[in-house]
């Protein structure tokens, strides 16, 4: 009993587990040590610099929104040939207006309703040259006046304010009763009178000046005395001719008319002050 007794003590103490020392190493021959301490924490904190940045970014838009430097009290303008820049800066529409609520698509449709406007760019930057425009005006082709009014009159008609003396343009007075034109209500001229008269201009450099009454169109005073009439339209080199021809007729037949009216090259006609 004694022997049994010792062999189990023996066979207790070689499978004890509470004073047992295992090996920590690992295959690799390393150590393995598990820290079984507390984790440490950092002293840099992510939200104090989310906080900073939101504080930042506040005070940025402050001074954005606050400062009169954003404000717009002026424009860069290139292009310039006819208008000013206080009148372009007044078509645009944008006096002390924030440069944050510009459309460069809105200030571009405030441009182009300028009647001497034929295109326009647009383009936010930063101070001091915030607003910037380049445009391209419209040219003139004639002078238009009636009722003591002048304005310019473009190759399709648009009428534009004369802004300075052309001795180059054609001048076309329109008839004291007449109710077309420019100054009526429908706002432009029949792009064909445009067309006539620049032709005319063409064959006969020595007419400066038209006369533009409703029936009978375009006509100027011939040197003998007589007033032409050539109706309007792009055909003036066919009516042109016609008229040659007539007046050389008459000349030659010593007869003084006082109108030659070629409106309808099909149907041309004379009248004379003295029946004739």
């Amino acid at each position: 009993m004694i022997g049994t007794r010792n062999r189990r003590d023996k066979r207790q103490r070689g499978t004890g587990y509470a004073g047992v020392l295992r090996d920590t190493r690992v295959a690799g021959g390393e150590d393995y040590v598990v820290d079984h301490s507390a984790p440490r924490t950092s002293d840099f904190s992510w939200r104090l610099v989310s906080g900073a940045i939101v504080v930042v970014l506040s005070l940025v838009l402050v001074f954005f929104y606050t400062s009169n430097v954003f404000y717009v009290r002026s424009i860069s303008v290139g292009g310039l040939k006819y208008l000013t820049k206080e009148e372009v800066f007044a078509f645009a529409d944008i006096a002390e207006m924030h440069v944050f609520w510009i459309n460069p698509t809105q200030v571009r449709e405030s441009l182009m309703r300028s009647p001497s406007v034929a295109d326009a760019e647009v383009w936010i930057g930063w101070p001091p040259q915030m607003v910037n425009i380049v445009l391209e005006e419209r040219e003139p082709a004639l002078v238009w006046e009636q009722n003591g009014t002048a304005v310019w009159v473009d190759i399709q008609g648009r009428i534009m304010a004369q802004r300075q003396n052309r001795d180059d343009l054609m001048i076309i007075q329109a008839d004291m009763n007449v109710s077309e034109g420019p100054l009526s209500e429908s706002g432009r001229v029949n792009p064909d009178i445009v067309v006539g008269a620049l032709q005319i201009q063409e064959l006969r450099p020595d007419v400066t000046m038209l006369r533009y009454d409703p029936a009978k169109g375009l006509g100027f005073p011939n040197a003998g005395g007589w007033q032409v009439w050539l109706g309007s339209g792009a055909h003036m080199q066919e009516k042109m001719n016609i008229y040659n021809t007539l007046e050389a007729n008459l000349i030659l037949r010593g007869i003084q008319p006082s109108e030659i009216n070629i409106v309808d090259p099909d149907y041309p006609y004379y009248t004379t002050m003295w029946n004739q």
